[in-house]
């Protein structure tokens, strides 16, 4: 029976000395768990991340020159494929309008006055190794131009919904059919 097992086995009983046969039985003994084991187990253990990971971030930038602006939102993005970083979503927001008013010296009176656009591009970065989020970090302050602000966050639903315009018609007409069928339930009866 230990023949058919395992031909080593069969070549040690054949021998005269028996302590070699124990040696040889045991050692047999402990490859035969390891036959059972599937091979898949190893390949499942490669796949685990040598280091832990931020989930999703979301890398914020502000400014008001939109060519610049656009020019940091690529350099980044090359950035983190350099490092090998997954980069889920590229967006921009649309622009917010600002209108800074300057006055005279003592009075209320407006000496000029000035609309700005501030643009906004996001990047959306999937499982960032913790080892390397603070290289990402500091190769970003170090390119950041002047007038540019950077700001990085947990990706929340929040910064999804932000990315959505609402549309003023869609909200019209859901607003116009509340009152239609909250007017219709109280209404006159017949």
């Amino acid at each position: 029976m230990l023949r058919k097992l395992n031909p080593l086995v069969g070549q040690v009983l054949k021998q005269t000395n028996v302590q070699a046969a124990r040696n040889v039985v045991t050692t047999s003994c402990v490859r035969a768990t390891d036959v059972y084991e599937p091979d898949y187990l190893d390949f499942l253990q490669s796949l685990k991340p040598k280091y832990p990971q931020y989930p999703s971030l979301n890398v914020q930038i502000k400014g008001y020159d939109y060519p610049i602006l656009e020019s940091y939102q690529r350099y980044l993005h090359n950035v983190a494929e350099y490092l090998d970083i997954d980069v889920a979503d590229c967006y921009a927001l649309p622009p917010q309008n600002m209108t800074v008013q300057r006055l005279k010296p003592n009075s209320m009176v407006t000496d000029s006055e000035y609309r700005l656009k501030i643009y906004e591009r996001n990047l959306q970065l999937q499982d960032v190794d913790v080892p390397l989020y603070p290289a990402f970090l500091r190769i970003a302050q170090a390119a950041l131009p002047e007038g540019v602000e950077l700001t990085v966050q947990e990706h929340t639903d929040e910064c999804e919904e932000r990315r959505y315009v609402p549309d003023k018609d869609l909200l019209e007409l859901k607003a116009e059919l509340e009152r239609m069928q909250t007017g219709g339930s109280g209404g006159k009866k017949k």
